[in-house]
């Protein structure tokens, strides 16, 4: 592939990206995981507003599904160890540098959440890395996956009337990968920890209950499902353990997950993950962010019968990737963390 480069923001310890509908147009935000800006860009990269320029801590930014630009957003997670005061907030926008932001819920140590939706029904998702620490580098207490209906109108919510969450899952170590995943026409949410990745399937009600999958018992960082090889069956792309140095791919034989590829090279500290459609072929795209600090594109050679591998960066340290298409162009934005850059990649 061909790669072109454009940085488009020097923002420090940049890390979350997310899609944004606003004012009529698509949009993308970046922020930051320290205290700095949350920064909202058009499609090329242009940048048209500062939503915020504290507290940050962002891990995760989700658009309210049907509004004009709200959003959710993950507030004071600052690191594993510095993470008991973190929030969702709901971000509203007003006018120009003007945004409204309001509590949802405190939920100490969370990381990553979605809204999910089935049969009309909107869920929050959300996972907390943790439960509890008491000293640097504490993992004595597992993290959980929460979850609660979430309703059309969010103006009621605040610091003093906060969402109610459900513990649906507990135990979880290291709870640290999200990867939305529609599957057999539902949109699920893929979960990774130390113990394996697990498939998270909402109610088909809102007084249902959700279904839960075990794909994998490897302790795992990230994973997404796609189909690679095009055969009709979604394979298990892995980043292993808990921002390890181990990027796999699973296929399913006899109802389980078997591994059929791993990268030969270490990749030290990964962390972004994109799973999908790249210049016309499914793609597993991954970062990691100390060694070599490469941005790598898997994709399946069909005369060949084998994964293969490009990089289309290096010494770059991304944490997150967002991938869309642009006046009939595919592009990659890249919070390059360890840089405190914000790249544009058009690729062709």
């Amino acid at each position: 592939m061909k790669v072109e480069k454009k940085v488009i923001s020097n923002l420090t310890k940049c890390y979350s990206i997310a899609p944004l509908t606003y004012q009529g147009k698509k949009h993308f935000l970046v922020a930051a995981e320290k205290v700095d800006k949350c920064l909202l860009f058009d499609l090329d990269g242009n940048q048209e507003d500062v939503v915020w320029e504290q507290p940050g801590g962002v891990m995760t930014m989700v658009q309210v599904p049907g509004t004009d630009g709200q959003f959710l957003a993950t507030h004071q997670f600052y690191s594993p160890n510095d993470s008991k005061e973190a929030k969702i907030v709901i971000a509203t926008p007003k006018a120009k540098g003007d945004w409204e932001i309001r509590t949802l819920v405190e939920l100490p140590f969370v990381h990553r959440f979605d809204i999910v939706e089935r049969n009309g029904v909107r869920y929050l998702i959300a996972c907390a890395l943790k439960s509890d620490h008491e000293y640097k580098d504490d993992w004595r207490f597992p993290g959980k996956v929460f979850a609660a209906v979430l309703p059309d109108d969010l103006s009621a919510f605040n610091e003093n009337n906060q969402l109610k969450l459900q513990v649906i899952k507990e135990g979880l170590l290291k709870n640290h990968g999200y990867y939305k995943v529609e599957d057999e026409g539902v949109t699920t949410s893929i979960i990774s920890a130390d113990n394996g990745v697990f498939q998270f399937i909402p109610p088909a009600s809102a007084d249902g209950q959700w279904e839960i999958k075990q794909l994998l018992s490897e302790a795992s960082s990230d994973a997404v499902l796609i189909d690679l090889d095009g055969d009709g069956e979604k394979e298990l792309g892995v980043l292993s353990p808990f921002h390890g140095d181990h990027i796999s791919i699973y296929k399913k034989k006899d109802g389980a997950f078997e591994k059929v590829y791993e990268y030969e090279k270490p990749a030290e500290f990964t962390h972004a993950i994109y799973g999908g459609m790249l210049c016309g072929r499914p793609a597993f795209v991954v970062g990691h962010r100390k060694g070599a600090r490469e941005l790598l594109a898997f994709t399946y050679d069909q005369e060949a019968g084998k994964y293969q591998v490009e990089v289309l960066d290096t010494d770059c340290g991304p944490a997150n990737v967002y991938h869309y298409e642009h006046n009939g162009k595919d592009v990659i934005i890249s919070t390059n963390r360890e840089i405190d850059e914000v790249a544009m990649y058009t690729l062709g």
